[in-house]
């Protein structure tokens, strides 16, 4: 029995930002790999990297993008963060994962957004998702901790009153996120594409459809 699902935002409801640059890092003669690196850092680690300051509630973006654009100019690689963002988007209907949230809420299932976010971007993801479907947010820069961090799972599953994580489960398109819940008993959803995505959560909830 599924009492409670945790959802990472971007990547799920929206494109995610580690696949969809892939043009622009094309763009910029170079490994999409070492974009990556140059925005986020290790992101499957948590560390003092400016974005992982960020996303604690530490740091600022502008700080952020000054330190990737410091970084980009050192290896003569000329970053533009408005490109960069701006290249987060793809052609794939994400209407399905919405759907899916009413239907475990009908179901009477408890639904958590678990988001690694800024604090500047905060009231510009939440027009992009119906929040009032969701019983709780957990954005890392409002509670100073950010995935992979045990510790931010673990304020969620206790914010929602769960205690047994072997009746949740987490979805998150970066698999070392999808990892870390597992390593703590839930039951983890890497979203590639969210139609088998959505299929495998209905699954494990008993949903029909």
């Amino acid at each position: 029995m599924i009492e409670a699902v945790f959802w990472d935002f971007g990547g799920v409801f929206t494109a995610s930002p580690f696949h969809a640059v892939r043009p622009y890092s094309a763009s910029l003669g170079i490994d999409h790999d070492e974009l990556l690196d140059l925005v986020f850092g290790p992101y499957h680690l948590d560390t003092d990297h400016p974005w992982h300051r960020l996303e604690r509630g530490e740091g600022s973006l502008e700080a952020a993008m000054g330190a990737a654009v410091a970084a980009a100019k050192a290896r003569s690689i000329a970053f533009d963060p408005r490109a960069f963002f701006g290249a987060i988007r793809d052609e794939i209907d994400r209407s399905i994962v919405v759907d899916t949230v009413r239907d475990l809420r009908a179901a009477g299932v408890r639904n958590c957004i678990i988001t690694n976010n800024a604090k500047e971007f905060a009231d510009g993801w939440r027009k992009l998702v119906p929040v009032e479907l969701f019983d709780d947010v957990v954005d890392s820069s409002a509670v100073g901790m950010r995935k992979p961090n045990p510790a931010i799972y673990e304020l969620a599953l206790a914010r929602l009153e769960v205690r047994n994580p072997s009746a949740t489960v987490f979805l998150d398109d970066f698999e070392p996120n999808v990892v870390a819940a597992r390593a703590l008993g839930m039951h983890g959803i890497l979203v590639e594409h969210p139609v088998p995505a959505m299929a495998e959560l209905r699954g494990l909830a008993g949903l029909g459809g």
